[in-house]
């Protein structure tokens, strides 16, 4: 599996991101390509350069506004530049993803929907190129899994669209908090994380903190714009680490999983509903709930999902999206799992998928599948139990 780490020590920006990518072998020239599907190439130029960040060479990427005018944007706007613009899949995901992650957060500053936020800085075009070149780069690189450093904080202010503005901004530090994301003082009064580095890094990044374990492949270096009193430059890694699934035996398989738990006492149940369905629509393995006793004596209940640990973040970000709690516990379980296949038999009311699980040569299970069996008895007006009989009936036959 290709993973990469953002290293911050003097922060991150969307540039940032551009550079470091561009350094570590994502070529200029399809970026340029790419970004054409925009529709916006008349409103900047994108070039790259090498730079001196304290006697380090890093690659700094300019996005040159071609005129004085600045858009000034809403997501819907953006939403529909990013989904026609023929992107690839995982780039416009990721991208969709980002820019509603700063749309929540400048809609929590404002008190106002994501849809209904005036984007200024952040809706202008070096924003909007800047995000999407990133998510560009990191699918050319192949990376199925980002994880980034503890971020440093900065300090003094700044002059925004809404005026002079503390560092850090109020939409970074909402970002943080939606991810937990662990900060620090580095000494330097100066805005170090933007809105756009802050959103790229919480909607993608799996995790925060030290290194992951992995094999080092080459690393990246994205300039910032000042010279600081430490080299200003974004350290991209990039690596590899084995996928944690392996052959305990040639009766079971032993895998990794990561379970992710919350506990919940002011949603209705119709609210949870929904949400364990969107969570198996993100790639969840399960989801279930527990009826609990929670602090003050009140009623309320335990969400545990469980996930690949590749699918962790769009799990989060569901949970977090759908339901009031404000923080998640997650940790990593190994467990053990039949070998299975699906096979399919026929019935004089139509074809069932039958799931068997074995070990070694042994069936432990044979169980038709609860979809197959529930479509098939409405279409026939039979009981599901009839039909559920009827197909293990049917696999049992067959083997005989």
């Amino acid at each position: 599996m290709k993973i990469a780490y953002l290293e911050c020590p003097t922060g991150i920006a969307g540039d940032m991101c551009l550079g470091a990518a561009v350094d570590a072998g994502v070529p200029l020239k399809y970026l340029i390509e790419q970004l054409r599907g925009l529709k916006m190439a008349d409103e900047y130029h994108l070039e790259a350069e090498q730079v001196d960040r304290n006697g380090q060479i890093a690659t700094k990427v300019h996005v040159n506004l071609l005129n004085a005018t600045k858009h000034h944007r809403h997501l819907p706007e953006i939403e529909k530049i990013i989904q026609n613009a023929e992107l690839p899949a995982k780039a416009l995901i990721w991208s969709l993803k980002v820019f509603r992650q700063l749309a929540i957060a400048e809609g929590q500053v404002h008190g106002i929907a994501p849809e209904k936020v005036h984007f200024h800085e952040v809706g202008a075009t070096d924003a909007i190129v800047d995000i999407v070149g990133t998510c560009l780069a990191l699918d050319w690189l192949g990376i199925e899994k980002l994880y980034c450093s503890a971020m440093p904080t900065g300090g003094g202010t700044i002059k925004a669209a809404h005026g002079i503005l503390p560092v850090p901004v109020p939409a970074v530090l909402k970002l943080w908090k939606s991810r937990q994301v662990p900060i620090y003082s580095n000494g330097i009064e100066k805005e170090l994380v933007t809105p756009t580095g802050a959103a790229i890094a919480t909607t993608l990044a799996t995790s925060f903190g030290q290194p992951p374990t992995m094999k080092l492949d080459r690393i990246g270096l994205g300039a910032g714009s000042r010279n600081l009193a430490i080299p200003n430059i974004l350290r991209l890694w990039l690596g590899e680490v084995e996928i944690e699934t392996e052959t305990e035996n040639t009766d079971t398989i032993l895998e990794t999983i990561t379970v992710l738990e919350t506990q919940i006492d002011d949603l209705t149940p119709q609210a949870i509903a929904y949400t364990c369905e969107e969570l198996f629509q993100v790639g969840a393995l399960d989801v279930f709930t527990a009826a609990i006793g929670m602090k003050k004596s009140r009623s309320g209940i335990l969400l545990t999902v469980i996930c690949p640990p590749d699918r962790v973040n769009e799990c989060e970000t569901v949970i977090f999206k759908e339901t009031t709690t404000l923080g998640i516990r997650r940790f990593s379980q190994q467990r053990s799992i039949l070998k299975r296949e699906i096979q399919e038999v026929s019935t004089e009311y139509g074809k069932i998928r039958v799931k068997i699980a074995t070990k070694g040569d042994k069936i432990i299970n044979v169980q038709p599948e609860y979809e197959d069996c529930a479509t098939v008895a409405r279409k026939s007006n039979l009981p599901w139990q009839e039909i559920h009989k009827l197909a293990l009936n049917s696999w049992y036959d067959l083997k005989k």
